[in-house]
């Protein structure tokens, strides 16, 4: 590893949806994450979802030398002890509960710890960012905010529309996220967050993890690892160093055919955007090069405080509150 601070910190990354198998895990193992919440819903419903969980389960007993399963805080530890890496088991979708609010206590007891409550489009909680309207949180959305609130699921609004992001910041009784956004006071995108939205959400007790996702990064697949550093530290400066996080968003292994099924409304239907061609920040083109991101943020001039917690501990004391253990 290129930074011997990254070695010994807690590292946790707030996104990753890449094509997982052995090989990813191994990237992860190289690139130092002590966890990553690792998307296992987008589109799917409830069937679906139950099949990727159950697939999870298998690669956890497959694969148990080099990652666990991540229930509380207290296992994101256990897994840094052991050398391995934690899978959080995220969605970036509330559609694997269909209309069935019970749905989720069943989901909690599987392990799944973070929920985004729309990607892109329109569904039965709320508005995703791509709707040309925004109908902000349905009723039956705020059920389930409460709901998410009681099991200690961290609702996440990277993909939500920005008054539905409004509703749920301020229906929710414990913090919330943006795990993967970049601001749009660096680039104009759909996905990207205004300076007004990323004050909103910590100034109401939340957290924002940074993205490198190319097309919503300034110079897009020309930028590099500082290009991201330079994104962080613009977040940082909005909304404070104690409250900001990375989630990657590693798409890593996946070709053309992930990409259209991702910017497709429930992967078939209209398309929604065009990314273009996907190539990582130059330094951080694969997991297995994260640690490039410490060394980036030391040669920036950052305390080790500042990077510490950016690159994990911000992360964990969120989790912990929302978890409660």
């Amino acid at each position: 590893m290129s930074s011997e601070l990254h070695q010994k910190s807690v590292v946790i990354d707030g996104l990753i949806i890449s094509d997982f198998g052995r090989p990813v895990f191994e990237d992860m193992r190289r690139g130092g994450l002590t966890a990553a919440n690792c998307t296992c819903c987008v589109w799917e419903g409830f069937t679906e979802t139950m099949r990727n969980v159950m697939r999870w389960k298998a690669w956890f007993r497959e694969h148990g030398d080099i990652i666990s399963q991540i229930y509380t805080t207290a296992d994101i530890l256990k897994a840094k002890a052991e050398g391995k890496t934690g899978i959080i088991l995220g969605w970036q979708n509330i559609t694997g509960i269909e209309d069935q609010i019970g749905y989720l206590g069943l989901f909690k007891e599987l392990g799944i710890g973070i929920i985004q409550m729309a990607y892109n489009t329109q569904n039965l909680v709320g508005t995703g960012c791509y709707e040309t309207k925004d109908g902000g949180l349905s009723d039956f959305g705020r059920e389930v905010v409460a709901e998410m609130n009681r099991l200690g699921i961290l609702c996440d609004l990277s993909h939500v529309g920005a008054q539905t992001s409004t509703d749920v910041i301020l229906a929710s009784k414990q913090p919330v996220a943006y795990s993967h956004c970049l601001p749009a006071g660096l680039k104009a995108h759909p996905r990207n967050k205004s300076d007004e939205q990323l004050k909103f959400i910590v100034d109401h007790g939340g957290f924002v993890g940074v993205t490198m996702f190319p097309p919503f990064l300034k110079r897009g697949p020309a930028a590099n690892v500082d290009d991201y550093v330079e994104a962080i530290e613009y977040v940082i400066d909005i909304c404070g160093e104690g409250n900001v996080g990375i989630g990657t968003d590693f798409t890593q292994g996946y070709g053309q055919e992930f990409f259209d099924w991702i910017t497709h409304d429930k992967g078939y239907a209209r398309r929604l955007t065009n990314f273009g061609e996907v190539i990582n920040p130059e330094g951080l083109r694969t997991i297995g090069e994260w640690p490039n991101l410490t060394a980036a943020m030391e040669r920036r001039g950052w305390s080790t405080g500042r990077i510490e917690a950016v690159i994990g501990q911000n992360w964990f004391n969120l989790l912990k509150t929302v978890w409660g253990a």
